[in-house]
């Protein structure tokens, strides 16, 4: 790595991380940081940020940054990067798996922590406001999501997931432990090969997350009200779908895949076929990546006091109507 350059955006835990990038560049000696208030997701970025000033010069030794596997797949040019445990970073001791050719994050795990400190926490919030029954994660990634919903609730709790790229499914298995969860949980995970959007199961799921991002950005099927409606109709009965739609921190490949007014259109194709029973969390001031969120708004003493874990209680107050949203744009 002593020939890469990485800029990150980051600040005190707790830590938020959207969609973001990495590229890679010639000889710096250090990874730079650049602080940012409480809540802000962490950033990575290019040298050429058009925002970047002097205050970017912290940073942190390359040398504690590890690339353990680079490849191109038939789908993405893959990589797994490793942040030294040593390093004085909110990073420090995680896996992350970047895809795409700027380098965008599509999953992260810590040898010594379960949480994440990333939105994948927000996803783990789901099962307590669902009904019993499968849930499905369509974008599975190294399997971020996958984790926590397994190691964090009880046995009745299934997921299966849907993975466009083999590749990442064996990068996962290889380097993030998948192989392993598999094993510990072989009749709790099921991951399946091919097109999300036509992920379904004959009982109906409990929930449905969705991370689908090519290039940098939310793929262009989630700004069709269609797709919604055929994802709404694999739902059982109270089921519910919670969506990572991006936000203005994304930076797609193409400069017209604007993040945010793509994170507004999946919205409001969203809002077309769920109306006033959608509701929107946003990581940071605003500005940052966003969650959103179908059904009534639950109980939120009662959804507190159902979550596994103290950490994640802090999410559930964040929650607004996507009306009151809309109005901002």
């Amino acid at each position: 790595m002593a020939r890469e350059l990485v800029s990150l955006q980051y600040f005190r835990p707790p830590l938020h991380i959207s969609r973001h990038f990495l590229n890679l560049s010639p000889p710096p000696s250090t990874i730079n940081l650049r602080p940012k208030p409480p809540q802000n997701p962490i950033f990575i970025r290019t040298n050429s940020h058009r925002n970047k000033t002097s205050a970017d010069d912290d940073g942190i030794p390359a040398d504690d940054v590890k690339t353990i596997a680079k490849f191109k797949s038939r789908h993405n040019y893959i990589r797994v990067i490793e942040v030294s445990r040593k390093t004085n970073h909110p990073l420090a001791g995680s896996r992350l798996l970047l895809l795409d050719n700027p380098g965008n994050i599509h999953s992260i795990s810590f040898l010594l922590k379960t949480l994440t400190d990333s939105y994948f926490d927000v996803f783990a919030t789901l099962p307590p406001i669902i009904p019993p029954g499968p849930i499905g994660i369509l974008g599975f990634g190294a399997g971020s999501t996958a984790r926590l919903i397994l190691e964090l609730y009880p046995p009745e709790i299934t997921v299966h997931g849907w993975e466009l790229d083999p590749s990442v499914i064996d990068v996962g298995r290889e380097f993030f432990g998948l192989s392993k969860l598999e094993r510990a949980h072989k009749d709790r995970i099921f991951i399946n090969i091919g097109d999300a959007l036509n992920a379904s199961v004959k009982t109906g799921f409990s929930g449905i997350l969705v991370d689908l991002f090519s290039k940098g950005s939310v793929i262009k099927e989630l700004q069709d009200p269609q797709v919604w409606e055929d994802l709404k109709c694999r739902l059982r009965n109270r089921g519910r779908i919670m969506v990572n739609v991006g936000g203005k921190c994304v930076e797609a490949e193409d400069s017209e895949r604007d993040g945010g007014l793509v994170m507004e259109e999946t919205l409001k194709a969203m809002s077309q076929v769920f109306g006033d029973k959608l509701f929107v969390l946003t990581l940071g001031n605003g500005n940052d990546s966003s969650v959103a969120l179908t059904g009534d708004l639950p109980d939120l003493d009662a959804w507190k006091k159902r979550l596994p874990r103290s950490e994640l209680r802090s999410y559930v107050d964040m929650w607004i109507p996507y009306r009151e949203l809309s109005l901002r744009y």
